[in-house]
C-alpha cells in the first residue's frame, strides 16, 4: 500500500488497509512456555501499583531504518508511561542487550533490574518497500511470552503502528481496550486575546501528527467525533447565525447540518453517528432538539422555558444526559432518548455544566463551579459517587479516551494567557498536559480508529 502524504489519505487508513497483522506463530511457538502465574495489572483496584517494564530499543534490519526503530521504542515507551499503569526502567540500568529478536532473553539479568515486563522488537524493509514490524511482550518473572506480534506497513505510518503495538500491551496486562491509535479534535488559538484565531484542529492523542481542518475565518467551537465514521461535527461563527456543520476528514467535505432559527449549541452525535443532537435558542430560553441526518428531520426533546443544552448519548443510546438549569441554576439531568420527564442527578454544591457519558456507561463526566473553583468530576448515571478529579481555574470541557478510563480537558488560567489541554484518570490520579502548538480547547477524543 502506498501513500501520498496528503492529509486524506493519512487520517483515512482503517486498520484492515493499513497493515496485514498475524501472530508471529513461526517463532513465537517455539519461545513460548507456560508460565505458573502470568504478569496481570489490575486496574479496577483503588491503589494502582505501576508496573516496571523494560523496553529496548527495537532492532533495525537495515542501518537506514534505525531512526524509525528508536522513534516506534520511544513512542511506545511515552504511551506507557503517560498511562500511568507502566513504569518505563532507564535503559542505563540493562544489563543484557538484545541484539536478536529470534531468541529468548536472559530473564535473571532482566529480573536482577526488578523489570516485571519486557517488550522486544525489529524492524526490517520488505523487498516492496514496506516495513515489517515485530514485537513481543514477555512476562520476565514468569519466563514465558505472553504475545507476539507482526505488522506491515508503508514506512511513513510507523508511528500508527507504535500505537498499535502500545494499546496491545495495554490490553494484554490489563484486560482492558488501550487508547492510543486514537486523534483528538480541538480548538487551536493563536494572537491575542482580544484578537484570538480559533481554528479546528486534529491530532494524534500524544499530540503529534497535528493538521489544521479549517484556516481561522470563522469562528468554531464544540467540536465531536461521530462514533461510527470519520466525520466530526462543530459549531462555526460565520455570516449571520451559529451553523452545525459536518466534516469528513478524509476528503475534507464540509456540509451543513440545517438551517435553524435563532442559535445553536453543542451538537454531538448519537451512537449510530446516524442522528445529531443539539441545543437551540428560541428567545430566552433553549431545548434540546434530533436531527436524523438522512432525511433531515428534526425532533424536539424538551419543551421548557429554562436553558436545557449540552446533551450527551448513552452509549447504548437509551438515555441522554444534559445540562438544565430548570431548578434555578445548572444541574445535570437525565431522560430518555425521545425525550419524557427528566432526573436530575447532581446534587452538590455549585453548578454543574458540560455533561458527557462514558463509552463504558458507567460513568458522566462534568464541569463543577462552585467556591472560586472549576472542577471536573465524574458521577454515576444515577447521580451516586460523585467523585472530583482535578480543581483549579479554568477547568472545563470533558471527554473521555474510548476505553473509559482517562478523562481530557481544557484548562484556561486567565489573564493573558490561554487554554491547554489535560488528561487525567477517572481515579484522579496522572494528571498529564498535552503537548499542543499553541493554546488548546475544547477536545473531543476520537473512538479507536478501525
Amino acid at each position: 500500500m502506498t501513500t501520498n502524504g496528503s492529509f486524506g489519505s493519512r487520517l483515512g487508513f482503517t486498520r484492515r488497509r493499513l497493515l496485514a497483522v498475524s501472530a508471529a506463530t513461526s517463532v513465537s511457538t517455539m519461545l513460548a512456555r507456560p508460565a505458573a502465574a502470568q504478569l496481570r495489572l489490575r486496574v479496577d483496584e483503588g491503589n494502582i501499583q505501576p508496573i516496571p517494564m523494560a523496553i529496548p530499543d527495537f532492532i533495525a534490519g537495515t542501518p537506514g531504518d534505525t531512526e524509525v526503530a528508536r522513534g516506534m521504542t520511544q513512542v511506545i515507551t511515552n504511551n506507557l508511561r503517560r498511562s500511568g499503569l507502566f513504569q518505563p526502567i532507564d535503559p542505563a540500568a540493562y544489563i543484557e542487550k538484545i541484539t536478536n529478536f529470534d531468541t529468548q532473553p536472559r530473564f535473571p539479568d532482566w529480573r536482577q533490574i526488578n523489570a516485571q515486563g519486557l517488550v522486544t522488537g525489529r524492524i526490517t524493509r520488505q523487498g516492496d518497500g514496506r516495513l515489517r514490524a515485530e514485537f513481543r511482550l514477555w512476562d520476565v518473572f514468569g519466563g514465558s511470552q505472553l504475545t507476539a506480534q507482526q505488522y506491515f506497513t508503508a514506512p511513513d505510518n510507523w508511528r500508527r503502528i507504535a500505537h498499535i503495538i502500545s494499546d496491545n500491551i495495554y490490553e494484554r496486562l490489563s484486560g482492558e481496550k488501550g487508547y492510543f491509535d486514537t486523534r483528538v479534535v480541538f480548538i487551536d488559538e493563536t494572537g491575542p486575546k482580544e484578537r484570538r484565531v480559533k481554528r479546528l484542529a486534529i491530532m494524534d492523542q500524544d499530540g503529534a501528527n497535528v493538521r489544521y481542518l479549517t484556516r481561522g475565518e470563522d469562528l468554531v467551537l464544540t467540536p465531536r467525533f461521530s462514533p461510527s465514521t470519520q466525520e466530526i461535527t462543530y459549531m462555526s461563527y460565520g455570516q449571520g447565525d451559529p451553523r452545525v456543520f459536518l466534516l469528513n476528514i478524509e476528503t475534507g467535505q464540509r456540509e451543513i447540518v440545517g438551517n435553524f432559527p435563532g442559535m445553536s449549541f453543542s451538537p454531538r452525535f448519537s451512537p449510530t453517528g446516524q442522528q445529531v443532537i443539539m441545543s437551540l435558542q428560541q428567545g430566552s430560553n433553549s431545548n434540546i432538539f434530533v436531527m436524523d441526518l438522512q432525511s433531515k428531520r428534526t425532533t424536539r426533546l424538551t419543551d421548557t422555558a429554562a436553558i436545557d443544552t449540552a446533551p450527551s448519548y448513552s452509549p447504548d443510546g437509551a438515555r441522554i444526559c444534559f445540562e438544565s438549569d430548570r431548578g434555578g441554576k445548572p444541574q445535570i439531568y437525565v431522560m430518555g432518548a425521545t425525550g419524557g420527564a427528566a432526573q436530575r442527578i447532581s446534587f452538590g454544591e455549585g453548578s454543574y455544566s458540560t455533561p458527557v457519558w462514558s463509552p463504558r456507561g458507567d460513568f458522566i463526566a462534568f464541569t463543577k463551579q462552585g467556591g472560586g473553583q472549576f472542577s471536573i468530576g465524574i458521577m454515576r448515571p444515577d447521580g451516586k459517587d460523585e467523585r472530583l478529579l482535578t480543581s483549579g481555574y479554568h477547568n472545563e470541557g470533558p471527554t473521555f479516551a474510548p476505553n473509559g478510563r482517562v478523562v481530557m480537558f481544557f484548562r484556561d488560567p486567565g489573564g493573558s494567557a490561554g487554554p491547554s489541554l489535560f488528561t487525567v484518570d477517572v481515579t484522579g490520579r496522572n494528571e498529564q498536559k498535552i503537548p499542543t502548538p499553541a493554546y488548546a480547547s475544547d477536545p473531543a477524543w476520537s473512538p479507536l480508529l478501525s
